[in-house]
């Protein structure tokens, strides 16, 4: 800045003394206009002007940040303040780290495009490039920033990264440990002893965490307090570091102190507003045994959900121990500060550019004039996840007073179209591939329709559906359906023309109900060539009409519909055959699914699932063999092919065909781990196990294990899965590979 030109300029001109300036100009100035620059001066024309005031105006101008130099000149009765701009900058760069990574560029780096050049923001960039990469373990990090000017007058600024060592922890010491055991600290602690061959799953590589240091004795006491050590104290680590290899030893000095026994529990409600006795049923705690820190934080939440279930959403719950250091006993208070009872007074929908807004309204338990409820806001969020139309929703309580609020709701709209695809590779069958596109929110309206054109070396189907879960906005439910089909269960083939329509009803925002009733035609391609058969049963393989009803019941409290991490799903359906039909028939079919995050275990979003299903059916007439169970495949037992494992009769000519059985239970347990989190990929490793009989169901049994990938595509959810057998015998047919797309995980 030309301050010290620009006064001597005035001294120059004006002699030290005021002098009365007929106009003012601006030369140079682009970021503000003549206006705004005219307002911002403490004089204006036909005034006297002095050197003090011109530098005032010139300081003034110089704050605002959008120049390099700003100085004055006098022409005659002329004031005119000439200005150099700072260059804007047309392009950002990283290099040597991150460098495609947008995220990183809008939260770290923080210079866009279009943006004015200014050191103090390069610099303070490059400082926070060197945080970030810091929180990664890596020090001695170095950045550079390198400018470019161009033809156009903007200039070019690249962030030059040569990213620091990572830490390795040799040794972690403990002094002070007694009652509990140190290998104990691993389950909480972040900064983690090297183990040999660190780099293999589950064990520690001992790379220093910088972030998570200073919280890891925190960590530390957390868990001391758990067994109810309430004096506990572990200090900060002491790190000592070897610079020439980048290897450290730490240590933790830790005073245990005594275990304390609850010795009384008390509520306190500033305002009753509930029996104590009802929030005494929800503690966990128990008098006469050793405090424990998670169960108390705990309790204090439920206790919250209770009161804020009442309407007081801005309830406090202050828990207190009163220690007595004599016999080491504590008394748990839990102090309750009720507040007002709030209103909700209006739900603003953002973040839907599709997905209309009644779509979203019908699936929040609250609305403008209810009363709060803590419950009603989380289940309102886990119904939004349910629907499958959104990558993810929060809703956010806005304040207007102590005694109504705003629901700010917020979604990120998903792909709701599917091209679904599927398929594996057998040693029998080779490669198959199958086809769908369906579209579970058309044009944002909640209502799915699919036109399927299905075909493989297996299976061949055709079919139009829709669906509409909320018929006119209400509990009630309606779909409709026209298939053609061929299925070939390795030994025959089944052609299959069908109808279908039914009705559902939601009794609870977790229970429902359906009606359907079904009608086809069913024909079979008998294959006499196969290896393993010569002969045909004509029992099994008449042609038939099917006519049915069937009845279902299903819960689910999931709180995502494609990846719930929480809660269970249960169904429960039968299916009567023989409406003035061939088939006469009594099936029954339940479906069991529990998910659990684990991320508050093992720090990361870990997922465990099991899944289990119970199919039985009874002949009451006549069963046909299409309509008996088989497993193998995704969905029962990965391994082996699809409708592979089976109940076999032996043929007159002594060759075996598998007839399908009349009850069959699989199970499998999924551990699910995020693999690439930006790009929504996930790796599962999984094992299953599958029973099937004819009269019981010990019959036949058949397991698997592998891995798979869990992706989250641009055209939807995709599973790849690797797996092996188990149980094997001679005769089954083995798959390794499996995929499928557009389908739940």
């Amino acid at each position: 800045m030309k301050i010290f030109l620009a006064i001597l300029l005035t001294l120059l001109t004006l002699n030290a003394q005021a002098a009365t300036i007929n106009s003012i100009k601006f030369e140079g100035m682009v970021h503000i206009s003549e206006s705004v620059a005219l307002r911002m001066l403490d004089f204006e024309v036909g005034d006297d002007v002095d050197d003090k005031m011109i530098d005032k105006a010139i300081k003034k101008y110089f704050d605002q940040g959008y120049f390099d130099d700003i100085w004055v000149e006098i022409e005659e009765d002329a004031l005119i303040f000439k200005f150099k701009e700072k260059p804007v900058i047309s392009k950002v760069e990283l290099k040597g780290w991150k460098e495609n990574d947008k995220d990183i560029s809008d939260s770290v780096v923080q210079i866009k495009k279009g943006t004015l050049y200014d050191e103090k923001k390069l610099e303070a960039a490059k400082k926070r490039i060197i945080d970030a990469i810091s929180q990664d373990g890596k020090i001695d990090s170095v950045v550079e920033i390198e400018k470019e000017y161009l033809d156009n007058g903007s200039i070019k600024v690249t962030f030059i990264v040569s990213e620091g060592e990572k830490i390795i922890i040799d040794t972690l010491d403990y002094s002070g440990v007694i009652e509990l055991e140190s290998g104990m600290f691993d389950e909480v602690i972040a900064n983690k002893e090297h183990q040999f061959m660190g780099w293999f799953w589950g064990r520690n590589d001992g790379k220093m965490s910088l972030a998570d240091l200073q919280y890891d004795n925190l960590r530390i006491r957390d868990l001391y307090m758990q067994y109810g050590y309430l004096d506990a104290k572990v200090d900060e680590p002491f790190v000592r570091v070897n610079f020439d290899h980048y290897r450290a030893s730490m240590s933790y000095q830790i005073e245990e102190g005594a275990v304390y026994t609850i010795s009384k529990i008390s509520i306190m409600q500033t305002e009753k507003v509930i029996e104590d006795e009802k929030l005494q049923e929800v503690v966990t705690l128990v008098e006469g045994e050793a405090f424990n820190i998670k169960k108390f934080r705990d309790d204090a939440q439920n206790i919250k959900t209770i009161i804020a279930d009442l309407s007081y959403a801005f309830v406090q719950v202050i828990p207190d121990l009163k220690k007595n250091k004599e016999d080491n006993t504590v008394e748990v208070v839990f102090k309750i500060t009720p507040g007002d009872k709030v209103k909700i007074r209006n739900v603003v929908i953002s973040g839907n550019s599709r997905t209309l807004d009644r779509i979203i309204r019908r699936e929040l338990y609250l609305g403008p004039g209810d009363m709060y409820s803590l419950t009603d806001l989380k289940d309102s969020r886990n119904s939004l996840g349910r629907l499958g139309f959104f990558d993810g929703n929060t809703i956010e309580e806005k304040r207007i007073d102590n005694q109504t609020m705003d629901l700010i709701v917020k979604v990120k709209e998903a792909p709701t179209g599917n091209i679904q695809i599927g398929g594996g590779y057998g040693t029998y069958g080779g490669l198959l591939v199958s086809m769908a596109v369906d579209d579970r929110n058309v044009w944002g309206s909640g209502i799915n329709v699919g036109i399927k054109a299905e075909r493989s070396e297996m299976t061949e189907n055709y079919s139009f559906n829709i669906s509409n879960p909320r018929l006119n906005d209400s509990d009630f439910s309606g779909n409709f359906s026209i298939y053609t089909s061929s299925y070939d269960y390795n030994y025959y083939t089944v052609y299959t023309d069908g109808i279908s329509i039914g009705s559902g009803h939601r009794f609870s925002r977790h229970i429902s109900g359906y009606v359907g009733y079904g009608y086809s035609s069913n024909s079979y391609d008998v294959d006499t060539t196969a290896e393993d058969t010569t002969t045909t049963s004509n029992y099994y393989f008449e042609d038939y009409s099917k006519s049915s009803m069937t009845i279902s019941a299903s819960f689910d409290n999931t709180d995502d519909y494609y990846l719930p991490r929480e809660g269970v799903t249960l169904s429960q359906s039968f299916e009567k055959s023989g409406l003035g039909a061939d088939a006469d028939f009594f099936k029954s079919r339940t479906v069991f699914g529990k998910y659990n995050g684990l991320e508050d275990y093992l720090g990361f979003d870990a997922i465990a699932r099991y899944k289990a299903r119970f199919y039985a059916a009874a002949d009451t007439g006549y069963l046909p063999i299409a309509e008996r169970f088989y497993m193998g495949g995704l969905g029962s037992v990965r391994g082996y092919e699809s409708y592979s494992i089976s109940p076999t009769i032996i043929e007159s000519d002594g060759s075996t065909r598998r007839i399908g059985g009349t009850q069959t239970f699989s199970n499998n347990l999924e551990l699910s781990f995020p693999l690439v989190p930006k790009a929504k990929m996930r790796l599962v490793a999984y094992v299953d196990w599958g029973f099937i009989g004819e009269s019981s169901l010990n019959e036949y049994s058949r397991g698997g294990y592998g891995m798979g990938l869990e992706w989250f595509s641009p055209v939807g959810p995709i599973q790849l899965m690797f797996a092996n057998p188990l149980a094997q015998e001679e005769g089954d047919r083995i798959a390794h590979f499996e995929f499928t797309m557009g389908q739940r995980f």
